[in-house]
């Protein structure tokens, strides 16, 4: 007798979702939660993919209750984090130790038939019984994507590494990104908030879509591997060849560049920061100008150029004079002086600088839209980046725990009503 999944018929996509964007026709299925998998696929949806996000019945996805939680006035209350970060999906509730429960493997395989993506990062796959030769034996099409710490075994590497917890801190540890941050006296500096989860996260979107172009092409899905640590390997630069090739290990500087000046935050007298530098001769002689110092002395070469100039006494000279000038002034004069010389300087923002921006209000970059969970409209950052044509958009906000569960599984596997009552009776949905 043939399983549900080897019947079904390829329902097009979306067919739950909007039609927008570049990616229109793409359906992701996820499983896994936190943040790298996650910000890839809320990106994918964003432009268009149709978003399945499996969370658990009863529980759901840890962000619901990470604080700082948003509370309206009947008492509902939901994680801010998720409800900024978990926006464009559909929310199915699902058993998925496929190997205790075998009416949650048919269901997931009649998930898997109908995607064209499937990105997990819950790493025990054999123990809740997949495997990529199983999935691709149903839908040969399909793409892979494994969000990991270390990566998977079969791209190459240590088995027992491979297997290590990973967190977000693990990831930028493991990279050689944190070890080049922080002040040159003090620990190596974490990137926060998740900086390494969402690089992955951006990492696993440039992978899902070389791998989808390819099958859109071919016809023959394959295997994406995502990992923390090469995904933030990817923004330390030159660091492992400056050491191998010069002998060169770059230092911890803080936010202050160690081989040209300048290039830092500075301190101005209401208290704010500015962030300000250049790199290159014309730069250089701008600053110096605007500073109003005489460029024929603190010349580029013998004042902010290099290790040994910018460590020199008239380096340090120079840094001083910068650092006192800022000092004298407030933040938002400082700017101003600095745009008129063509030098980048800006005004460390937080939140309620964000908020209130004409600049990002007017981009589109700071909106509102309807959470599910509060069923009232809150603030978030916009869709970023923009496109010309195709533009994504968001089309609805975090959902509510399985609230797309019966539709999902009457749309796209054909279940009755009876069917998907007796499931939830059995706690598998």
């Amino acid at each position: 007798m043939a399983q549900r999944w080897e019947t079904l018929e390829r329902i097009p996509a979306p067919a739950m979702t909007p039609k927008f964007g570049p990616l229109t026709g793409m359906r992701v299925l996820t499983t896994g939660g936190y943040l790298a998998l996650p910000r890839a696929a809320v990106m994918l949806g964003e432009f268009g993919a149709e978003v399945v996000y499996l969370e658990l019945p009863g529980h759901g996805d840890n962000f619901r209750s990470f604080s700082p939680m948003i509370e309206d006035p009947n008492g509902k209350k939901v994680g801010s984090a998720w409800a900024a970060m978990r926006r464009n999906i559909l929310s199915v509730t699902l058993q998925t130790n496929l190997r205790k429960n075998p009416e949650a493997r048919e269901i997931f395989n009649c998930l898997i038939k109908e995607a064209d993506v499937w990105i997990e990062s819950v790493v025990w796959l054999e123990k809740l019984g997949l495997s990529d030769k199983d999935l691709l034996e149903i839908n040969p099409k399909l793409v892979i994507c494994h969000i990991s710490g270390y990566g998977k075994p079969e791209f190459g590497g240590d088995p027992a590494i491979c297997d290590k917890a990973a967190y977000d801190i693990s990831g930028q540890a493991a990279s050689g990104w944190m070890i080049q941050n922080g002040e040159p006296d003090g620990v190596p500096m974490r990137g926060n908030p998740g900086l390494s989860d969402f690089t992955t996260g951006y990492s696993a979107v440039i992978g899902v879509l070389l791998a989808y172009i390819n099958a859109q092409k071919t016809g023959q899905g394959q295997v994406v591997d995502a990992s923390m640590f090469e995904a933030q390997a990817m923004y330390i630069q030159d660091y492992v060849t400056a050491w191998v090739e010069a002998g060169v290990m770059k230092p911890r500087t803080g936010s202050k560049q160690f081989n040209f000046q300048p290039y830092d935050v500075f301190l101005a007298r209401d208290g704010k920061y500015v962030a300000m530098g250049g790199f290159g001769p014309a730069v250089f002689e701008r600053i110096v100008r605007a500073l109003d110092l005489d460029p024929e002395y603190y010349t580029r070469d013998s004042t902010g150029n290099g290790v040994e100039a910018v460590n020199s006494p008239k380096g340090r000279e120079f840094d001083a004079y910068v650092r006192k000038w800022v000092a004298d002034r407030d933040a938002k004069d400082v700017v101003a002086h600095m745009d008129k010389f063509k030098v980048a300087a800006q005004v460390v923002v937080d939140a309620q600088d964000i908020a209130t921006d004409p600049h990002w209000i007017e981009r589109g970059d700071i909106v509102k839209y309807e959470d599910q969970e509060l069923g009232r409209d809150i603030t978030a950052v916009g869709v970023i980046p923009k496109l010309s044509g195709t533009p994504g958009q968001i089309w609805r906000g975090a959902p509510r725990l399985g609230q797309d569960t019966d539709l999902v599984l009457k749309t796209l596997c054909g279940y009755s009503e009876e069917e998907i009552l007796a499931f939830r009776e059995k706690g598998l949905i």
